[in-house]
């Protein structure tokens, strides 16, 4: 545990760096996780039409499409929407992304989904899609 704990706060850590680098954002001591970690996946079961229409609309509306894998129970996943969730980085996200959380629950709905992606669903969560405005997987 400790160390899918680990290895997804390096990644969370490399997500915000790769948004640093852009220029766009500049983090300081003040911003911080905010407690309690956020619950985002509500138990939808969603089809492929579904996400391909949530791409479609988030290109539509000039902004990137990401779909996040994930369940809240598992901390990796609350840990990376939290980060997600420091104003600074939202407020970037929210100017040129649309996220779509996709709830697995206990492995139990929407696992062929990530299977339609090429992506094994025995890998674990969280899993991150972005797409390019050409409806490809990056």
């Amino acid at each position: 545990m400790q160390k899918s704990l680990t290895k997804y706060l390096y990644i969370s850590c490399l997500f915000v760096f790769s948004i640093v680098i852009n220029g766009k954002i500049m983090l300081d001591q003040n911003d911080k996780l905010e407690m309690p970690l956020p619950l985002p996946y509500d138990g939808i079961v969603y089809s492929s039409g579904d996400l391909n229409k949530f791409i479609e609309d988030s290109i539509n509306s000039k902004k990137q499409p990401i779909i996040i894998f994930g369940a809240n129970w598992c901390p990796d996943c609350r840990i990376f929407s939290g980060t997600i969730n420091i104003p600074k980085i939202k407020s970037y996200i929210d100017n040129h992304f649309e996220i779509l959380y996709v709830d697995v629950q206990r492995y139990e709905i929407n696992m062929s989904l990530m299977e339609e992606y090429g992506i094994p669903s025995q890998e674990g969560i969280p899993r991150v899609l972005v797409f390019n405005y050409e409806k490809e997987l990056i």
